[in-house]
């Protein structure tokens, strides 16, 4: 007899996201009880496929997303997560810009209605917070971890690095925004969304 639903974890995705972080959200997030979607950002289409970093010149996994960002509700998410590597940086492209214009790219205008939402956990691993530095109110004041190579960038917009000795800290948790510094604490990741999600589960039941 199959378990009912937790609820859903929304995943933003593009071409390039890190295969291992997709390959652990499919595996452990239903063993807890939560579906996973994948949205993106479709450019009109009803469906786009995407694939992986490729590793030993090899593309080992694909996904085919349906669900457009910019027609959803944040807020029929337990969670949203970014994955990480790449696919980050190509949804925060937008078409048309002007000077002094905010990013309005749908996955970035996405977050931010996510990031208003009482606790609504919002997560990002490794090369993922070049999504939220799109639109520094997303990260002004937060304290974060992040790949070094990313240091830069989020330090620019406003976010507190937190670091353990001369590395990044693996994880760090600032009100409803939890950080991961790359693939390898993926684990550590998803434990520590999970609770905060059904910490706030716990609080609005309460």
């Amino acid at each position: 007899m199959a378990t009912e639903s937790k609820g859903k974890i929304g995943v933003l995705i593009e071409e390039h996201f890190d295969g291992t972080e997709y390959r652990r959200f499919n595996e452990y997030f239903p063993q807890q009880g939560y579906e996973v979607e994948y949205i993106s950002h479709l450019w009109g289409n009803e469906s786009l496929r995407f694939g992986s970093n490729p590793e030993n010149d090899k593309i080992e996994y694909h996904v085919t997303v349906t669900t457009e960002v910019a027609d959803i509700n944040p807020a029929d998410y337990k969670g949203i997560i970014a994955i990480g590597a790449y696919a980050t940086d190509r949804l925060r492209y937008q078409v048309n810009v002007r000077p002094g214009q905010k990013n309005n790219a749908p996955a970035v205008v996405f977050l931010g209605q996510a990031a208003a939402i009482e606790n609504l956990k919002l997560g990002t691993i490794c090369h993922s917070l070049w999504l939220f530095c799109a639109d520094s109110d997303l990260l002004k004041d937060k304290k974060v971890t992040c790949a070094h190579n990313l240091i830069c960038d989020v330090e620019n917009a406003g976010a507190e690095i937190i670091y353990d000795g001369d590395v990044t800290a693996d994880l760090v948790i600032d009100e409803n925004l939890v950080t991961g510094k790359h693939p390898g604490v993926v684990d550590l990741f998803m434990e520590a969304f999970v609770n905060e999600i059904e910490k706030a589960n716990q609080l609005t039941f309460a």
